[in-house]
């Protein structure tokens, strides 16, 4: 298990894949994501694609340090703007390719959107504003937080799962994260993107894809899979390593 010690806490990592003079892609997960639930779609890119990978688990996820205070509303703001750019650096990582689920893609966005270095984004499911439905599916988890083995379940790949379902639940649901908006940060994304959308989302709808490749100054591509959720890497895998790699490639 290799380990970095980022804005003052440690952080869980692993590379993939070798330089070889190819691209650096890194891994941001999603809000109850982790270095393993990324499951085998990093190595599936990188396999097709060369260069190597980068995925970490963020403050409060899988086996990284805990969190030490609650969330506040602009937590995606301090991962993107100050933890990526100081692991980047720590790592030797210059001008990646950012590959986002969820969370993880707003947090790709707050970075490239601040003129930090990126040679492209690959966005799954991101979120650049709240929902209705965002609410309506953080509701559902919530309730099988409460009345199922989620937590159990979870323990298998956070060092706290309760406290890592809480942090990301508790800042979703509160009053001052309804009004939370990051579409400032897409006009400053100059490098090429790639949007991939489940139909059948749960926590998203297809208007944050429009948001984005109308407000971005680079090019766009957008792929919406249907019998899919908001997991498109697990729910149609096949589809996504090869338009992720076949980007990656160009």
């Amino acid at each position: 298990m290799c380990k970095v010690v980022v804005d003052g806490r440690s952080i869980h990592y692993t590379v993939l894949g070798e330089t070889a003079g190819g691209p650096t892609l890194v891994f941001l997960h999603e809000g109850l994501g982790s270095v393993e639930l990324w499951r085998s779609f990093p190595d599936a890119v990188i396999a097709r694609t060369g260069g190597q990978g980068v995925v970490y688990s963020r403050h409060g996820h899988g086996w990284s340090d805990p969190l030490e205070e609650p969330r506040t509303p602009d937590f995606m703001h301090r991962e993107g703007l100050v933890v990526l750019p100081e692991l980047l650096a720590r790592l030797g990582v210059e001008k990646p390719i950012l590959i986002g689920h969820s969370d993880g893609a707003s947090i790709a966005i707050v970075h490239a959107g601040a003129g930090h270095p990126v040679a492209g984004l690959v966005l799954l499911a991101p979120h650049v504003y709240v929902e209705d439905i965002s609410m309506s599916g953080l509701d559902a988890a919530w309730e099988r937080f409460e009345t199922t083995d989620l937590v159990e379940r979870m323990a298998k790949y956070h060092a706290d799962p309760d406290a890592t379902f809480r942090g990301w639940g508790d800042i979703w649901r509160s009053p001052e994260f309804q009004s939370w908006n990051i579409e400032e940060s897409l006009e400053g994304i100059t490098c090429p993107v790639l949007l991939i959308q489940g139909v059948q989302d749960e926590y998203g709808t297809g208007g944050q894809l429009e948001s984005i490749a109308r407000q971005v100054s680079g090019p766009v591509e957008s792929l919406n899979l249907d019998d899919c959720g908001h997991s498109p890497h697990l729910d149609q895998p096949e589809a996504v390593v090869a338009a992720v790699s076949d980007f990656v490639r160009r």
